[in-house]
């Protein structure tokens, strides 16, 4: 089940994987990248791949059996990256992927409420609906947190200009039924748009994502894991990272700028975005960016 990668040929160039050499895929989603990269390092090289998601690491275990490919995969986030790669003894790392967001197979297949065009029950995390360990789904969010509190979460994390209107509808809406599916919350949303406001993009789109974000922890997960990816990779190792909104793309481009002077090696001035041809091609592709830095070699 190998969704189709985003930037793949960019990320390529960019890791420059050789055979023999070991990379992380930090992200590993339906495995497009990780297998790319395994094509490139075996026989002998591997690829350690995550994901926090244990259907999507059980479907890539099976795939690297029936390929024979030495890649490790790990139900995990990517904010505990040193201490996956300790526990499996995985050294000497070339380059660490994060692909961020999530895949085509939560939106088409999972059912766990990360699309509005679909009915289903408002989770929005990635961990199945029995595994989840801590934290709140986004049914939980919408009809346990106050009208305050989900005002903020939905202008910090979606940048909505409408998030105190959407979560005054939210609390509203909450007392006469609790929201319980992804149709519920985007009929909410929608109502509190102006019609004359709609655009080519669909009203729910920015509240989905910043409930998203939050309930999975996302930006502060990411901000744990940087650091940790620039002590990982060996001298010349690549960081590379694809972002999908600003907020994330903000994050990575900062601490690039911060290690600039000290660390890393900023690749890409600018992000690399997709070719014409992918953006139609892929429509997740369309808002990626790629940035890419090198760890400095220590002087002697």
């Amino acid at each position: 089940m190998i969704h189709k990668p985003v930037l793949l040929q960019e990320v390529l160039e960019a890791l420059h994987p050789a055979t023999g050499q070991c990379f992380i895929d930090a992200t590993a989603n339906g495995g497009g990248h990780t297998f790319a990269l395994w094509e490139r390092v075996k026989p002998n090289g591997m690829v350690l791949a995550i994901d926090k998601d244990r259907d999507l690491v059980q479907r890539l275990a099976q795939e690297a059996c029936e390929r024979k490919a030495n890649v490790i995969a790990v139900c995990g986030s990517y904010g505990d990256l040193a201490a996956i790669a300790s526990e499996h003894n995985v050294a000497n790392v070339a380059g660490i992927l994060f692909d961020l967001g999530y895949s085509s197979y939560h939106i088409d297949l999972s059912r766990r409420g990360f699309s509005f065009q679909k009915d289903e029950p408002l989770l929005m995390r990635y961990e199945p609906g029995d595994r989840m360990e801590k934290g709140m789904t986004a049914a939980e969010a919408v009809n346990q947190l106050s009208e305050v509190e989900l005002a903020d979460i939905i202008y910090r994390y979606g940048e909505e200009r409408l998030a105190r209107r959407i979560a005054r509808a939210i609390c509203v809406e909450r007392k006469k039924e609790r929201i319980l599916t992804t149709k519920q919350l985007a009929d909410i949303v929608a109502h509190v748009y102006p019609k004359r406001a709609f655009s080519r993009i669909n009203p729910a789109t920015k509240t989905f994502q910043a409930l998203r974000i939050f309930v999975n922890q996302e930006l502060a997960e990411l901000e744990r894991a940087l650091p940790q990816a620039r002590d990982i990779v060996t001298e010349g190792g690549v960081v590379a990272v694809i972002t999908f909104h600003s907020l994330e793309d903000r994050i990575v481009k900062r601490f690039f700028q911060s290690e600039k002077n000290k660390d890393l090696d900023i690749i890409t001035k600018k992000p690399i975005v997709p070719t014409a041809q992918e953006a139609d091609e892929n429509r997740r592709a369309r808002s990626a960016k790629l940035r890419v830095a090198v760890k400095k070699h220590t002087q002697q």
